[in-house]
């Protein structure tokens, strides 16, 4: 049976913590691939520049490009509005009954798990994988493989808080990130540094 990890989030935009996290993961756990997998609708407000689900999808897939067993998937962006994991991995497994499907979260998520949308209901159709993450507990009392990583205390908002600053974000979003963001004008670019 096909092992296939999935990485969701917003990845506005997507930086290397999250690449990080799903090479590691897929290594570790011997998976055929991982999908980044780009929410629809975010669950916060969005803000005038941020990034269209489009343009986040575009960057997930140039964030990916070149790296074997990383890949994008469009499947909540496709499918549109606000996406709950429930619903989601019941349509995935429905589409791709072959695959065992692997949810992979970070220690800020871990924490919060019971809070989740039908998480007892979800716990029997889907693994969860744990990752550490700075400043969070990651424990709960529901049943995760934990895999250790390389923690980095990286996150899109501190990239965009850079951009809106005009700080460098070199090493922090893959060059062809920085590229697109300059090119899209996110994150109200203005003298972005490489």
């Amino acid at each position: 049976m096909k092992k296939v990890g999935l990485l969701g989030g917003t990845f506005n935009p997507p930086h290397i913590g999250h690449l990080i996290m799903a090479n590691e993961v897929k290594h570790a756990l011997r998976l055929d691939e991982v999908r980044l997998m780009p929410t629809s609708i975010p669950p916060h407000k969005a803000d005038p520049s941020d990034a269209t689900p489009q343009q986040r999808l575009q960057m997930v897939e140039l964030a990916v490009s070149g790296i074997p067993g990383l890949t994008a998937s469009s499947f909540e962006v496709d499918r549109g509005g606000v996406s709950y994991t429930f619903d989601t991995m019941n349509a995935l497994i429905e589409q791709e009954p072959e695959i065992e499907f692997h949810f992979i979260i970070g220690g800020d998520m871990i924490d919060m798990l019971h809070k989740w949308y039908k998480i007892d209901e979800l716990m029997k159709i889907v693994t969860f994988v744990g990752v550490g993450r700075p400043g969070t507990v990651g424990e709960t009392q529901y049943p995760i493989t934990m895999v250790q990583i390389p923690e980095i205390d990286l996150s899109s908002t501190l990239i965009r808080n850079r951009i809106e600053t005009g700080g460098t974000i070199q090493f922090l979003v893959p060059d062809n990130i920085g590229t697109f963001i300059r090119q899209e004008g996110l994150y109200g670019t203005r003298g972005l540094e490489k």
